[in-house]
């Protein structure tokens, strides 16, 4: 075990931002993740967790309900995993949020639907399919098509692509990229930085580390941790069968083309070749993306289908 926890174990999410003995690591991200735009200056967990009816679904999971004392509510979640419609889900889950505040009863008052602004924010750690996000950090308020002018301010998304974050310890210039820094690699660090250009870090560096765990803390911490390591793995394991599947179609698409136009075995070598190159590629794209998420040499090496060897040459 290193000697940081997995921030984005269930676990371990909800001890570093769910706790009220943590909850001055929460007020600090969410300044910075929101600096000159909103401040906040307190928080009230609360005692309700949404989650959906079933266990297949459980592609998000509400793990911070909390509110500002200036009304505003915030919905700060985690995902570990590519659920389809993940767009759709969040938007769904922040909807139910607005209908909570809605009150039935008062209908025909001028109040009846007057509610306080929501905010989720998505932990992405996986990288993410390119026609939903593409780029570390997306925004999404509620504006104008014409003039990008914001209209209202009741709906705020903000979803962060963990592995798309690329930027190293010294190019952390924000105090935003430097908790993105610390959250990405502190599984894998063995002393926490920054804590000399910023107080909270060094409380981050105490509730992180593994070694202060009771011994009933860390018993659910590593039931936790299991659960995104196997995740991780069915998550590779599907992504290579898939990969396999299509070579073996384009393979017998492209012999039987080759056949007909009596260019059958030069057009084979060929693509046997293209083949054996992008697969290459992309195991070690696989692998690499992994290695980000915190993994070990042999779970990447299961995941990726690389060997050993060929990983630690990645890191």
């Amino acid at each position: 075990m290193g000697k940081y926890i997995n921030p984005f174990t269930d676990w371990g999410f909800k001890r570093l931002f769910g706790q009220e003995f943590s909850k001055p690591l929460l007020i600090s991200f969410l300044n910075d993740l929101l600096v000159d735009e909103l401040h906040v200056k307190d928080l009230t967990f609360r005692d309700k967790e949404l989650l959906p009816p079933t266990k297949d679904q459980r592609g998000i999971i509400c793990d911070v309900y909390c509110e500002t004392d200036t009304g505003d509510r915030f919905i700060v979640e985690m995902q570990n995993r590519w659920q389809p419609n993940f767009l759709d889900r969040s938007i769904c889950y922040a909807c139910r949020s607005i209908l909570d505040q809605v009150d039935k009863g008062r209908a025909e008052r001028e109040d009846a639907y007057k509610f306080l602004p929501v905010y989720t924010i998505c932990f992405m750690n996986y990288m993410p399919h390119t026609d939903e996000i593409s780029k570390f950090r997306t925004d999404i308020v509620l504006a104008d098509k014409d003039t990008k002018a914001q209209v209202s301010n009741k709906l705020r998304f903000i979803y962060l692509a963990l592995p798309l974050f690329e930027k190293k310890a010294e190019e952390c210039v924000t105090d935003f990229e430097k908790w993105i820094y610390v959250l990405k690699h502190m599984e894998a660090l063995s002393r926490m930085p920054f804590t000399a250009q910023k107080e909270i870090f060094k409380q981050l560096e105490d509730y992180a580390d593994s070694h202060r765990l009771t011994k009933k803390e860390w018993e659910a911490y590593e039931n936790s941790l299991w659960v995104v390591r196997d995740n991780m793995a069915c998550m590779a394991a599907a992504e290579r069968e898939a990969r396999e599947k299509g070579h073996a179609e384009g393979h017998a698409e492209g012999h039987a083309k080759g056949m007909k136009q009596g260019r059958a075995e030069g057009r084979a070598e060929g693509r046997a070749e293209g083949r054996a190159e992008g697969r290459a590629e992309e195991k070690k794209a696989i692998a690499k993306q992994f290695l980000a998420m915190g993994l070990t040499v042999e779970q990447v090496a299961q995941g990726s289908g690389l060997s050993i060897e060929e990983v630690k040459g990645l890191q």
